[in-house]
């Protein structure tokens, strides 16, 4: 075998207390499914803020809280009506306070969802828009036209919005006629602000400072990369505009340069604080152009969802690890890991499911990532109608298993999503009736959506909603649950959950300066790289057994054979 190094820049030189971020565990937690503390079938902050001695001992260093905003829910808490208040099925300010405080008590940051591409249509400005006549300032903070047509009947352009349909709603004017047209580069009920109006941009910055201001360490920018937009008097067709990821940032709506200068007013706003606030990119954007959101004078950090878009494979991963380390480097910012989140099919299914032709319908951008604003994974056209044998649970598990403990090994910060400590799978037959998501309801037959991620966990498999609540679940929990609540989990010493236990605690033990050497084996389908202080991460990828390097095995997330082998699809860590 071989070593070679990856270099690293080194990081600028910020306290321990400034820079926890760069190399934390982050457990997304999305707030209506997670835990339920009054029985009205939703998740609250109430039911966070009992959980918070389960989130230390599972040795997370930080939460990312989705929206928990007021909220019609017509795009999960993403279509936002007061961007200062809790909605009220989920609590109160206080509420929030409470839960705070009890997260900063057990060494537990807080990272909270910014929405600033949209808002719902119940906002205040929205429906004070909505009784203003056309070419008041009103209706400047949202972005309006008139129709096509010698009546405006047609809409602006042939442009579709993410959630399939047009991206473009005609309102009724104040005096009951037929008016113009608001553009919604997502649901119908999240229309796009107008990030030209000085307005739009001084008031977030107030909403940056009242959370600050009641201790949250840092925010996660949902579709980061939209605010901006180049709009000319006539709107070019779809067709004759530049992929969402483009090279050169010359779309009309994605990836615009002009957005890091709202970045950079907000670079001002947290470094107003002591420690100064983090934040963190949701940007699907070309990898050249990823490296700009995450600098030192814009928000600090930009998600890579390579590796949520590899395949279980050595290559893939290793190029995908190579190449966001070096990102990483030119800006003297950490790499983001993650596998699954509230927009995706949960890795575990992923990695189980049979291989097969994307179909046409299954639209992705150029460079194979997701549409812009990560509204799907690549592979859950695969979840819609799929029979059940396509998948094989148990490869899956332990593909994902081997997958998180590599992840957890590398340098930089690893973003974990809920219930992927329980090893859950996507929950794929939700009755059409009972489904949630716009993105369902736009595109029948075509997107699955993203209600099978979002189901409520299971913490108890003998009660009611198994755990979640004391009368039901939001959406409906599969029968399976029960063989992967959390209180089971508890008291197997070889579970999903304790795997996670082990690997968040041993990494805080074990990080060290955010460096990586490959150690180069003959096998191909062999990951092998060390990080400082001997501490080693070995993953095969292949389907056969291979030999064990030597050394002393720390945690491994499979079974280890006594013939000195490494399974399929299995990761140690150990020192030699």
């Amino acid at each position: 075998m071989t070593v070679s190094s990856h270099p690293r820049q080194k990081p600028r030189q910020l306290s321990p207390a400034h820079d926890w971020w760069r190399q934390a565990s982050v457990y997304q937690i999305y707030p209506r499914s997670f835990h339920d503390s009054n029985g009205d079938g939703l998740g609250d902050l109430p039911g966070i803020t009992a959980k918070v001695p389960y989130l230390r001992k599972l040795g997370i260093d930080a939460v990312w809280l989705s929206p928990f905003y007021p909220s019609a829910l017509a795009d999960g808490g993403y279509d936002v009506d007061d961007y200062r208040n809790v909605d009220p099925r989920l609590g109160t300010l206080a509420d929030f306070d409470e839960m705070t405080a009890a997260l900063h008590e057990a060494g537990i940051k807080l990272i909270v969802d910014i929405v600033p591409n949209h808002s719902s249509d119940r906002h205040e400005w929205f429906r004070e828009a909505l009784a203003s006549p056309a070419g008041s300032p009103a209706r400047d903070r949202y972005i309006f036209r008139d129709g096509l047509g010698p009546d405006g009947s047609e809409p602006p352009s042939d442009w579709q919005s993410i959630f399939g349909g047009s991206a473009w709603e005609r309102i009724t004017e104040p005096d009951g006629t037929p008016g113009q047209w608001y553009l919604h580069l997502f649901a119908k009920e999240q229309p796009d602000f107008n990030w030209d109006n000085q307005e739009v941009r001084e008031d977030f910055l107030t909403t940056l400072r009242f959370w600050a201001d009641r201790g949250v360490d840092g925010f996660r920018v949902d579709v980061a990369h939209g605010l901006t937009k180049h709009l000319p008097e006539t709107l070019p067709a779809e067709i004759e505009m530049p992929g969402m990821a483009s090279e050169h940032g010359q779309h009309l709506f994605w990836d615009r340069d002009e957005v890091h200068d709202i970045y950079a007013q907000w670079r001002q706003v947290f470094n107003e604080y002591d420690p100064p606030r983090m934040a963190v990119a949701e940007a699907w954007v070309h990898p050249s152009r990823r490296a700009r959101y995450a600098s030192p004078e814009g928000l600090g950090q930009a998600f890579n969802f390579d590796l949520l878009t590899a395949d279980f494979d050595a290559a893939d991963f290793r190029s995908s690890i190579t190449r966001n380390l070096a990102e990483a480097d030119a800006t003297g910012a950490s790499s983001t890991w993650v596998f699954s989140n509230h927009d995706v099919v949960r890795h575990p299914t992923r990695y189980g499911l049979s291989a097969a032709p994307v179909p046409e319908a299954a639209a992705e951008t150029e460079t194979g990532t997701p549409m812009a604003g990560g509204a799907h994974d690549g592979k859950a056209w695969l979840l819609a109608g799929a029979p059940e044998h396509e998948l094989d649970r148990d490869l899956g598990l332990a593909r994902a298993k081997a997958a998180t403990l590599l992840m957890l090994a590398l340098p930089g910060s690893a973003y974990l999503y809920q219930g992927e400590e329980l090893g859950l799978h996507e929950v794929t037959d939700i009755p059409d009736g009972q489904r949630q998501d716009p993105a369902f309801f736009r595109n029948p037959g075509v997107d699955i959506g993203r209600d099978g991620c979002r189901v409520p966990l299971p913490w108890d498999a003998d009660h009611t909603a198994f755990g979640f609540s004391e009368t039901g679940a939001h959406l409906p929990q599969p029968q399976w649950f029960s063989k992967v609540a959390a209180e089971l989990q508890e008291r197997n010493p070889r579970s999903t959950l304790n795997l996670y236990r082990k690997a968040l605690w041993l990494r805080q033990i074990l990080q060290g300066p955010e460096e990586l050497q490959w150690i180069e084996e003959d096998d191909p389908q062999v990951l092998h790289f060390a990080r400082p202080q001997g501490w080693h991460s070995v993953t095969n990828f292949g389907d056969k057994p291979v030999p064990l390097p030597a050394g002393l095995v720390l945690l491994s997330s499979g079974v280890l054979p006594q013939d000195g082998t490494l399974r399929p699809a299995t990761t140690v860590w150990m020192t030699r």
